[in-house]
């Protein structure tokens, strides 16, 4: 795997010199262990104290990062040059920035313009007061558009891990259940999942099986109210009950997309026929998935389901995963990025009307040379449970 790491920046250093880029600075968390294998407390960044990796477009990375992590660190990464900086002591972060750039009069910098904590890019521009700063969040996006067999791999092992989830969370779904209830047994089925790939593996490399984040779950009359989050509410019947498993697919560091939506005792004529578009939306995209289609064309796909059925059009049909939840390319009106086999998506199928009734469905897939394949390979027909 540290091969893998390095190779990657081989490969980001090359980007960097054809557009004569000195010197990258990533501080994306999901970037950070992309090159350097480093993860775990990235949320660092959201309390003022950073972590970043360095790479020059020839020579060697450096990776900075607080000391109370430095032990982890040095044990997750490849990268020699650690320097490692304490709270409250000599000019903490600044000092090893200020050392590896403090000596540029004329730099120009790369960053990913979205992704650089402020405090960062303002102490940045007074230690290289002749710096340029450039945005290479396209660059290092194109980098990871493609995924390799080891990624999908992993990545199929996270629809595993997804799959268990939901099914968890439907068996505990029944009338006069808490909708937080749902929740809870997702995350336990999420982690023995997870806990069983890295059992069977050895478990050395640092990964967590643990599954976290606060679930998007909706029932009865919420179900249209966007990100909502499960509740005390106790289910009752006659409702829908959508779940998101998006923010929770998380394993080794590979993300997906996944949505499901169940109804308990019954459902009406009206509603089923709106499931059933998104469904059919869904596999409309899916039907043009392969390399060689346009982006945008997979979006226009399900576009016309939904017209053709009564409904408004979606805004965007899927997204690129992977390291991040959100990647390029996107399934969207105006992204012409032609699709090849590596290329991982979440795709979406989904109608709302509001305040009266939503449906939604998600599947992660891989785009192959012949068409698509299922990272999340579960059931999605009708359900009522």
């Amino acid at each position: 795997m540290m091969r893998s790491f390095q190779e990657r920046v081989v490969k980001l250093q090359h980007r960097l010199g054809e557009v004569n880029i000195d010197i990258a600075l990533i501080t994306d968390p999901d970037m950070i262990y992309y090159i350097s294998g480093f993860w775990g407390f990235l949320s660092v960044q959201d309390f003022g104290r950073p972590v970043m990796v360095i790479v020059p477009k020839s020579g060697s990375c450096t990776l900075i990062v607080p000391a109370l992590e430095s032990g982890m660190a040095r044990a997750m990464t490849w990268i020699e040059d650690m320097r490692s900086w304490m709270d409250g002591v000599g000019g903490e972060w600044v000092t090893p920035l200020r050392d590896l750039f403090g000596k540029y009069k004329r730099l120009k910098i790369g960053i990913e313009r979205f992704k650089i904590p402020a405090v960062v890019s303002e102490r940045l521009r007074n230690e290289v007061p002749g710096g340029t700063f450039v945005d290479i969040s396209d660059m290092v996006a194109e980098m990871r558009m493609v995924k390799t067999s080891e990624e999908i791999a992993t990545m199929r092992q996270a629809g595993q891990v997804a799959i268990a989830m939901c099914e968890a969370a439907i068996k505990t779904i029944g009338v006069g259940v808490p909708e937080y209830e749902v929740s809870l047994a997702a995350i336990a089925g999420g982690t023995r999942k997870a806990a069983e790939f890295l059992a069977s593996e050895g478990g050395k490399e640092f990964f967590t099986p643990m599954i976290h984040y606060l679930q998007i779950l909706m029932s009865g009359p919420n179900i249209t109210m966007g990100h909502y989050k499960p509740t005390v509410r106790r289910i009752q019947r006659g409702d829908p009950v959508y779940m998101c498993f998006c923010g929770m697919t998380n394993f080794k560091n590979m993300k997906l997309g996944f949505d499901r939506e169940v109804f308990v005792g019954t459902v009406t004529d009206k509603h089923a026929k709106m499931y059933e578009t998104a469904i059919q939306a869904q596999g409309a995209a899916l039907a043009k998935m392969r390399p060689g289609a346009v982006a945008e064309e997979v979006h226009q796909a399900a576009n016309e389901v939904y017209h053709a059925a009564g409904f408004e059009a979606g805004w965007r049909t899927g997204r690129g995963v992977g390291y991040s939840f959100l990647e390029k390319p996107e399934l969207k009106e105006g992204d012409k990025t032609i699709l090849q086999s590596g290329m991982t998506f979440a795709v979406d199928g989904g109608v709302t009307i509001p305040g009266e009734f939503g449906s939604r469905v998600t599947d992660s897939v891989v785009v192959t040379e012949t068409g698509f394949e299922y990272l999340t390979p579960f059931q999605k027909d009708l359900r009522v449970l």
